[in-house]
């Protein structure tokens, strides 16, 4: 399609010592909520401290909130609402992966709205309702790629008691600031550095498999993918590639991107039913074990042929002509990445869960598979994770 509606309200600072540069950016408050997660990596790789220095020169005061895990849950969200409210906060900094600027966008709304922040959740047992009153403002500081939260409006919540993980968000919550820092992503240990960078890969090779791919998304999806594949092996081989890592980096971002242009497909839903079963398993991790069938699925009804050779093309298959050169190129990436031989058993999965996959994520976030380029029935969905069971 030539046409797009592209909106997106957020300052992208991006580049290799960009975090020295937020004290002399414009805050949009005074007092900030500093959102970290409950691990050691701010501190260990100095951006905590470095993060507070510069909000300092700002002239902002700060307030630490830092009890969000991998995969946030509901009641820690409802936590941090009620640490910024008691603290006086008007605005966010969430400093972290994926996990921590997911959850600036639902403690943003929950500082402002009333109720539970399931009661706002559309899908599965939320309420669907509409907030009330606009969030707080955000300014995010990405330290993996992988999400491209950084840049969007939503985040992905977990609730224990209903097995559930559901999107949540709204545009009103989109960050006014993203510092995106790729020196901030040195100390990412290698197998979370190819675990989220598969995040940022599939983000966009789902845009381009999307039925709502655009001419503007797929310019943007094609040059992330490209960037991807070619410098992800280097940044898991050694850390401190700091060429890598800022091109990985890229590429997570821009995904941020095309996913304000063009929708992902059911790929997410059905991980995010995944890590709502098996509440262990990262994210990234859950994409990959599931990646060659879901693709399989759709090359083998020829729902978007052109797609796929497009992006073999640009993942190093300069003469690809089929759409199975994709799968060639991507399972070849899997292994330079060393997460080739990932299994679901070794998270608690079984394969007669297959169904009951199929059916969380269906009901957790049905509206990805309106994406898909051609229907996908729940028996499928389920072949797909007894293909991808090992």
């Amino acid at each position: 399609m030539i046409n797009f509606d592209f909106s997106n309200p957020t300052r992208i600072v991006f580049g290799s010592g960009k975090l020295n540069e937020l004290g002399k950016l414009p805050m949009p408050g005074k007092k900030a909520m500093l959102l970290t997660s409950n691990g050691k990596s701010t501190t260990v790789n100095g951006s905590l401290e470095r993060t507070m220095e510069q909000l300092k020169k700002a002239g902002v005061s700060i307030s630490v909130f830092n009890k969000i895990m991998e995969n946030p849950l509901r009641e820690v969200i409802m936590e941090g609402a009620a640490f910024a409210k008691e603290k006086g906060c008007d605005f966010i900094v969430a400093l972290g992966g994926g996990a921590v600027l997911d959850s600036s966008v639902a403690i943003s709304a929950m500082v402002t709205n009333p109720g539970d922040v399931w009661d706002y959740v559309f899908g599965g047992t939320g309420k669907g309702q509409s907030l009330v009153n606009k969030g707080l403002p955000i300014v995010t500081i990405t330290t993996t790629s992988g999400t491209a939260s950084e840049v969007n409006c939503w985040g992905v919540i977990s609730n224990l008691e209903t097995k559930e993980k559901i999107g949540f968000g709204d545009p009103a919550l989109t960050p006014v600031l993203a510092i995106v820092d790729p020196e901030l992503m040195k100390t990412v240990p290698a197998a979370y550095t190819a675990y989220q960078g598969f995040d940022a890969l599939f983000h966009n090779t789902e845009v381009m498999i999307s039925n709502g791919i655009n001419i503007l998304s797929e310019t943007i999806a094609l040059s992330a993918i490209e960037n991807i594949t070619k410098y992800l092996p280097r940044a898991v081989k050694d850390g401190d590639d700091m060429e890598a890592r800022e091109h990985v980096a890229y590429g997570s971002t821009m995904a941020g991107i095309t996913m304000q242009l063009t929708s992902t497909t059911a790929a997410h839903s059905m991980e995010h039913s995944m890590s709502a079963y098996h509440h262990n398993l990262p994210h990234g991790a859950g994409l990959i074990m599931i990646s060659k069938a879901f693709y399989e699925f759709f090359i083998e009804r020829h729902a978007c042929d052109a797609q796929f050779i497009k992006m073999a093309k640009v993942m190093g298959i300069e003469h690809a002509d089929k759409p199975e050169d994709f799968i060639t190129a991507l399972m070849r990436l899997q292994k330079a990445c060393g997460v080739d031989n990932l299994k679901m058993s070794d998270y608690g999965f079984s394969l007669n869960e297959s169904m009951t996959l199929a059916k969380g994520a269906r009901s957790m976030q049905g509206g990805l598979f309106l994406a898909n380029p051609c229907e996908m029935t729940d028996e499928d969905c389920a072949g797909v994770f007894r293909t991808s069971f090992r």
